[in-house]
């Protein structure tokens, strides 16, 4: 039965020119699917991870091995979201995240000042518009001897009602979707990247989503990784109300390490994937890869390192909750934890996390509780005595950037001493709003109301 309709998949992939590695990855992952195989992974077959050692316990001794490291390593941030949660229709990376820059415009200023090679995993749907912008603004980053990027592959969407194609003739494009970051591996053979990279000298590397701007080299941490020779590392950090759907590294019964993403939770146990006093650690997808060793395991495993599947069901068109039901097929760069002998989980004070999912987060950095640091970090503001703020917006009017940009016309207010907000109805904020401790700010009625020159601290204020 594979064969029979997977021969569709393969001629669709092939008339794209796909490469073959692609096309078997995903003949390999789709069959999983037929077979009913869900990607779940039971609580009953694994234990949180107990105590990982700390990055405030290194050795600053590490740090100069780490400095001596630094001209084999390369940064490669995962560039290939368009941001449709929020409502964007191009690159993610290119929405104004702080102090008037865009995530790409921190992540390339990062690059020039630690000096270190900038090396982005485009999407076909975020290459053009990325790589126009750091052409206009930072040329020197193209000016160097290595590509600046490579591109992740795309798949087909599997209609859930046949197992077929799917197809969608008001745009054929939502037909297709990126395989997850877990892509990044046979990516990386696929587009002569790793080979040049080894070629170049480099020995290591450094992967962070684009969206977590706290995520850049530290010596310390690499010249630990270096040191020891560890061939995957996996930064973890401890987990808050925030990180509830986040993945994060687990013990499994049968040995060794696993990654564990809310797709792959069964509906029934999701309590248990939520419980942040027994799952304590979060991953914050900053993961060091040895290349050297990747070689290695990509020839052995001819390409594909079999990471788990994840199975997404969606809609074909995002946007529309009417169009048909699809089934995208994933898997998760963290998910090689398990594939390699010796990898590790390390964990990281917060300053190191700072991702931006949806539009809470997104005013959550954009406000005072956060600050853009000389060496362009994005992290929480050292005058803070809290942790990260918790914030949660009513999706009817904030869901969309749009709609924050709209309702904040003036900027965040002042949140650096503010530890949870939420806000119900249709609020617009003025100057002068500061909010402390739990606040929660509720509109009943059908009409905006606007706040400004206010301070609000440990209530719920209502309209």
């Amino acid at each position: 039965m594979t064969h029979d309709k997977f021969v569709f998949f393969e001629e669709k992939m092939r008339s794209n020119d796909l490469p073959d590695v692609a096309i078997q990855i995903f003949k390999y992952y789709y069959a999983q699917l037929l077979a009913g195989q869900t990607g779940y992974i039971r609580t009953a077959d694994i234990a949180p991870i107990v105590s990982p050692p700390k990055t405030d316990a290194l050795s600053k001794t590490l740090t100069a091995i780490g400095r001596a490291a630094l001209s084999q390593t390369v940064t490669i941030k995962l560039n290939g979201g368009l941001g449709t949660s929020m409502g964007l229709d191009s690159a993610k990376s290119l929405l104004p995240v702080k102090d008037g820059l865009a995530f790409l415009d921190v992540i390339a200023q990062q690059s020039l000042s630690n000096q270190s090679h900038l090396l982005l995993m485009n999407s076909f749907s975020t290459r053009d518009d990325s790589l126009a912008l750091l052409q206009e603004k930072y040329p020197k980053l193209l000016e160097r001897n290595l590509d600046v990027d490579f591109v992740q592959h795309k798949v087909p969407k599997v209609n859930k009602a046949d197992f077929l194609p799917a197809t969608w003739e008001k745009n054929p494009a939502l037909e297709w979707c990126p395989p997850g970051h877990g892509n990044i591996y046979p990516a990386l053979v696929t587009s002569n990247m790793l080979d040049k990279l080894l070629d170049a000298g480099f020995k290591y590397a450094f992967i962070s989503n684009a969206d977590n701007l706290g995520a850049v080299i530290d010596e310390t941490l690499l010249g630990y990784f270096a040191e020891n020779e560890i061939p995957f590392l996996m930064e973890v950090t401890k987990r808050t109300a925030m990180d509830r759907k986040g993945g994060f590294p687990v013990q499994h019964k049968d040995g060794g390490l696993v990654l564990w993403e809310t797709a792959q939770c069964h509906p029934d146990e999701m309590d248990e994937y939520q419980d942040i006093s027994r799952f304590t650690h979060t991953s914050t997808n900053n993961i060091w890869v040895n290349l050297v060793q990747l070689k290695v395991e990509m020839e052995k495993m001819h390409n594909n390192l079999q990471l788990t599947m994840i199975r997404n069901e969606k809609n074909i068109d995002p946007q529309d909750s009417n169009s048909p039901k699809v089934y995208q097929l994933e898997t998760a760069m963290g998910a090689a934890i398990s594939v390699f002998d010796g990898a590790q989980v390390i964990e990281v004070p917060r300053s190191r996390f700072s991702p931006v999912k949806s539009t809470n987060e997104l005013l959550a950095v954009r406000s005072d509780a956060y600050v853009l640091t000389p060496d362009f970090r994005v992290t929480l503001n050292p005058q803070r005595e809290l942790p990260p703020p918790v914030i949660f917006l009513d999706a009817q009017y904030y869901k969309m950037y749009y709609d924050l940009d709209t309702r904040f016309p003036t900027g965040a207010p002042s949140l650096i001493d503010c530890e949870k907000l939420e806000i119900e109805g249709d609020v617009l904020f003025g100057e002068n709003v500061t909010l402390k401790g739990n606040v929660k700010i509720v509109n009943t009625t059908q009409e905006q109301v606007r706040l400004e020159n206010m301070t609000l601290e440990n209530e719920v204020w209502r309209a």
